[in-house]
């Protein structure tokens, strides 16, 4: 006889449907969320191209903003040391 617990909520190998509906339905609805505001920084970049910014350069400035400095540093002298290896 099965008991009330596993009628309103079966576990399948383990798992909860309603918990993982649960998650599903906030991986969702968080995937929207990113849709649109990749849609709002596409036209910002728009914009600022039309403003005579480099969107390319906007996004390199973006990155090494979000880069500690010694990780700056570092990735700028092994792109010289590549350069001049290059140069030989």
């Amino acid at each position: 006889m099965e008991d009330s617990a596993n009628k309103a909520s079966p576990d399948i190998s383990g798992i909860s449907p309603d918990e993982l509906k649960s998650f599903v339905q906030r991986i969702e609805k968080l995937e929207e969320e990113k849709a649109t505001v990749c849609g709002y920084i596409r036209d910002l970049y728009a914009e600022a191209k039309a403003s005579g910014f480099d969107p390319k350069i906007m996004r390199k400035v973006l990155k090494i903003r979000r880069m500690k400095y010694e990780d700056v540093l570092e990735e700028e002298e092994l792109v010289e040391t590549y350069m001049r290896a290059l140069k030989n």
